[in-house]
Order: C-alpha cells, then sequence, then structure tokens
C-alpha cells in the first residue's frame, strides 16, 4: 500500500492540500447501485477497471441493499485476473452480510438472519402500509415484496422497474417515509429504512451501512479515518446516511461516470498506479472470471 495519496476529499467534498501528516486512506468503500452501477445493471468496462487499480493498491468494500446475487450478477462476472480479490469486501443487503475471498472462494464472515416470523411480519406490515398510503399496486416489474434472508425489502414498482420510472416515481422522498415511517411503528423491534428510490429496507434492530462499517473497521483494525465512502444517498434518511453519520470521509456521487470522476480526484495515485500496471488497460477485464459465491 502506497503511503501518501494525491489530493482527496473529506466529508463535505473539501479537496485536503496535503495528507502528507494526515493518516492515508487504507479503504475505498462504496454502495453499488447509483454508485458503480445504474440500478440491477451491470458496471461498466471502465468501472471494472477502476476497482481494479484500487484493488491492486488498497482494500475495496462494496456495501449495497441488493442481495449477494446482485453482486454477483452486477460486479463479479466482470472482474478478472488482474484483480487481488483478497482485497475486496463484500456486504449484501446493507451490511447485514459480509464475504471476503479466501483459498479460491467466497467465504461467510456473517449473516444476520431475520426469523421466519420476522420476515412474515415484515412483509404483513409493508403491504398493510403500502394499501393504506394508496402505493400498492399489482401492476409492477417483477415481485414488489422480496425475501432477501438477512432483509426483507419492499420495492413500489417491482424489483425489475426501470430507471426512469423508479426516478420519477417518488421525487422528494415524500411517499418512502410515509411508508417507513408507518411500518416503524409496527415493527418496533426491527430496523426499517428507507432502501433505493423505490424500496424500503427491513433489517435487524441495529443493523444498517453503519453496522457493516464498524464490522469491517473491526476486521481490517482500521479508525475511520482510514475509510473514504462514495454513494449516492447521504442526505439525512438516506441509507447511505449511517455511514456519514459515523464520521467517515463521504462523497456524494451521482452515477458511475461521477463516481469514477471523483475517485481519480480524490484516489488519484492510487488509480493511475493500478491501470499503469495493468497490461490490458483499455479493455474490460472479463476473462478468468471468479468462480460465483
Amino acid at each position: 500500500m502506497k503511503n501518501g495519496i494525491g489530493g482527496s476529499y473529506g466529508t463535505e467534498g473539501v479537496v485536503r492540500e496535503s495528507v502528507s501528516d494526515t493518516i492515508p486512506y487504507r479503504v475505498a468503500m462504496f454502495d453499488l447501485d447509483g454508485t458503480l452501477a445504474a440500478s440491477k445493471s451491470d458496471i461498466s468496462p471502465a468501472t471494472a477497471h477502476m476497482l481494479c487499480a484500487l484493488l491492486s493498491a488498497i482494500d475495496v468494500c462494496i456495501i449495497s441493499g441488493g442481495r449477494l446475487e446482485q453482486f454477483d450478477a452486477q460486479v463479479l462476472g466482470h472482474l478478472g485476473r488482474f484483480c487481488d480479490l483478497e482485497r475486496l469486501h463484500l456486504m449484501p443487503t446493507c451490511g447485514t452480510r459480509y464475504l471476503r475471498w479466501n483459498g479460491g472462494a467466497w467465504i461467510e464472515i456473517y449473516f444476520e438472519k431475520l426469523s421466519s416470523g420476522e420476515k412474515n411480519r415484515a412483509c404483513q406490515v409493508l403491504r398493510n402500509g403500502a394499501e393504506k398510503l394508496g402505493l400498492w399496486t399489482n401492476d409492477t416489474w417483477g415481485p414488489a415484496l422480496e425475501d432477501r434472508g438477512s432483509q426483507v425489502t419492499y420495492s413500489a414498482l417491482g424489483q425489475g422497474a426501470p430507471d426512469n420510472a423508479k426516478s420519477a416515481w417518488d421525487p422528494d422522498n415524500s411517499k418512502k417515509e410515509a411508508l417507513r415511517k408507518f411500518a416503524a411503528e409496527r415493527l418496533p423491534d426491527l430496523e426499517v429504512k428507507s432502501g433505493g428510490s423505490t424500496s424500503i429496507d427491513v433489517t435487524r434492530r441495529g443493523i444498517d451501512k453503519a453496522y457493516g462499517a464498524t464490522k469491517l473497521m473491526l476486521a481490517l483494525r482500521l479508525t475511520e479515518r482510514e475509510i473514504l465512502f462514495f454513494g449516492d444517498r447521504l442526505d439525512p434518511g438516506g441509507n447511505d446516511y449511517p455511514i456519514k453519520a459515523m464520521g467517515i470521509d463521504c462523497i456524494e456521487v451521482h452515477g458511475w461516470e461521477d463516481t469514477i470522476s471523483n475517485v481519480t480526484k480524490a484516489l488519484g495515485e492510487l488509480v493511475s498506479s493500478g491501470f499503469s500496471s495493468q497490461s490490458e488497460f483499455g479493455r474490460a477485464p472479463t476473462d478468468n472470471v471468479p468462480p460465483r459465491p
């Protein structure tokens, strides 16, 4: 790992003039949908290169509300032999699950599963709330309710809704907040939080992205100052906000192109050194795909 990084962004997006007298970032942490890729979409070749470049120098963590299967389809299937997977940390379903690459396979560090009773109650409350608030519809792109093992997710337009429909559904987040409040009042023993642009997530009490970040810090013996997080929902109430509230440096981004731009600005020395070590820079490293988790 390099002991010095070029200019980097702090929590409010202010460029540090120098990091020579500060602790260097040891981990780049990313949200997935809206940050590394469009919702439920594959990462771009440029994003794959960026991740591989970072992994050649520091640890990378991806934390998202999506299932492990989404990580597989959207990210892992597009990384190749250039990536140091032992430095990659996967935290699906908002950090309720944590996997690391070891000995040629993905090893589960923890999986904070909901009980059958908790999942049934969450599904019932979310559906009742959506119906009472006039949000429930049978005209969706796939199922509206999904059991993700350690998380129950309600997606108002269905799991496969296109980005344009999602963006237009609740631009001020008032619909989601009304449903979140309804469900939280009726599920006091569980954590109810806003997810993506159309979704509400329910997990075990006290488990959110801050929980995952804390577990990562313990595993790698990190402090908050050694992590730089990139996400698209850092507003209060957004599912990335708990990480910002911890005091971790954060950069708010809007789409994968913006993420690459901000990573280049914040961690440019690491990215450029990683790219220069890849003999096939300019082409997506899609061969020798790692085994499915």
